[in-house]
C-alpha cells in the first residue's frame, strides 16, 4: 500500500539543494566472470534536488559524465567508453529525472526515467535519508543513499563474452548506488 499523506522527517527543509561532489559518490557494481563483482564510479556528476513542503512533492535531476568512468583499471575504463558499452562520444551523459516520490511501509522510493546510451527506461531508487545538519561553514546539508538495480541489456549494453569454463564474462544486472550529500541553497 502506498502512503500519500504528508510525511514528517526530523530536520527536513523545503528548498533547492545542490549535490556536494566532494562528499558524494555515484557508483555501480556488476557480476564479473560469474564469481565476483567489479565496482566502479563516475567521477564527474551533478544533481539538483527540489524538496517540497511535503517530502512526497520533491524532485531530482541528475547527470553523470560517461568519460569520467573509473573502475581502477585504465584499459577496462577505455573499453567501457567505446561503442561496445557506453559510446561516450555519442552519448556523453547518463541522466536521471524523477517522476515522483512515494513512501511505502515507511520506505522512500524515487521513481524516474534513467537514460543510458540514448535509451530511457523507468527505474525506482530505494532512498534512505542519512539525516540533516550544518557543516562548519554554516551550510545546511542533507545526506542520503539511493540504490537501484537495472538490466544492462534494457539500455543497449549487450557486450559480453563466453568463458572457456562456461558462463559469461559479465552479469546482466547492474546495481547503481549513490551516496550523496547536498547543501540547501541559501536565499
Amino acid at each position: 500500500m502506498t502512503e500519500t499523506t504528508a510525511v514528517s522527517i526530523p530536520g527536513y527543509k523545503a528548498g533547492t539543494w545542490t549535490i556536494d561532489p566532494t562528499h558524494s559518490e555515484v557508483g555501480f557494481s556488476i557480476r564479473h566472470i560469474m564469481i565476483s563483482k567489479v565496482k566502479g564510479t563516475f567521477e564527474k556528476f551533478d544533481a539538483t534536488f527540489v524538496t517540497g513542503e511535503n517530502p512526497l512533492d520533491s524532485s531530482v535531476t541528475a547527470s553523470a559524465q560517461v568519460v569520467s568512468i573509473n573502475t581502477n583499471q585504465a584499459d577496462r575504463d577505455g573499453h567501457l567508453r567505446t561503442g561496445d558499452f557506453f559510446d561516450a562520444e555519442t552519448y556523453p551523459t547518463i541522466d536521471f529525472v524523477s517522476t515522483g516520490v512515494r513512501q511505502v511501509k515507511g520506505d522512500f522510493l524515487i521513481d524516474g526515467n534513467l537514460t543510458i546510451k540514448g535509451v530511457t527506461k523507468p527505474v525506482t531508487f530505494d532512498f534512505e535519508f542519512g539525516g540533516f545538519g550544518t557543516d562548519p561553514y554554516g551550510n545546511y546539508k542533507a545526506g542520503a543513499t539511493a540504490k537501484t538495480e537495472v538490466t544492462r541489456a534494457d539500455f543497449g549494453l549487450t557486450y559480453n563474452a563466453a568463458l572457456e569454463t562456461g558462463g559469461m564474462l559479465l552479469g546482466e544486472k547492474v546495481t547503481i548506488t549513490i551516496e550523496l550529500q547536498a547543501a540547501l541553497n541559501q536565499a
